[in-house]
């Protein structure tokens, strides 16, 4: 190589590490913004569906009952929001087989073709926690429990 050759790739390096560096700060400010974004959204439908628990769901509009996942589907529901409807409606921490347990007796077939049910909801789970939705925690006896993530009892 010449070496006006290497002045031009090491400059051209540099600009390259610069946009990446801004892109990278980016990408962790939009990642931070969309955390707060779905603790939100979870936090107002924690509030909806504990108005429609005690209130009823005849006042909701269809949409908004879509919106909060309490539509009567006609097909089967997913995991995740499985998981995350168990989850927001807990009254207190859960495991990852309280939560299986839980799903078992709502919706059975959400777990009929996972091999590991356990497994799956623990991924599931943890994942609710990247996204902000969910914390981690320990029950009384000092095993992982997770429990829905809201301003009101996170501060």
């Amino acid at each position: 190589m010449s070496p006006g050759t290497e002045v031009f790739v090491g400059s051209g390096s540099a600009s390259v590490q610069e946009v990446v560096k801004a892109a990278e700060e980016d990408l962790r400010q939009l990642i931070r913004q969309r955390a707060d974004i779905v603790k939100r959204i979870g936090t107002i439908k924690q509030t909806i569906v504990g108005l429609a628990n005690i209130f009823g769901d005849a006042w909701l509009g269809e949409e908004l009952r879509e919106l909060v996942g309490r539509k009567e589907e006609g097909r089967q529901q997913g995991l995740t929001k499985s998981c995350r409807k168990v989850l927001m409606e807990a009254q207190r921490p859960l495991g990852a087989h309280d939560v299986c347990e839980q799903l078992r007796g709502r919706i059975p077939l959400v777990l009929l073709h996972h091999k590991d049910p356990a497994a799956s909801v623990t991924t599931v789970l943890n994942r609710l926690v990247a996204y902000g939705e969910a914390l981690k925690v320990h029950d009384k006896n000092g095993r992982r429990a997770w429990r829905w993530c809201d301003r009101a009892r996170t501060g």
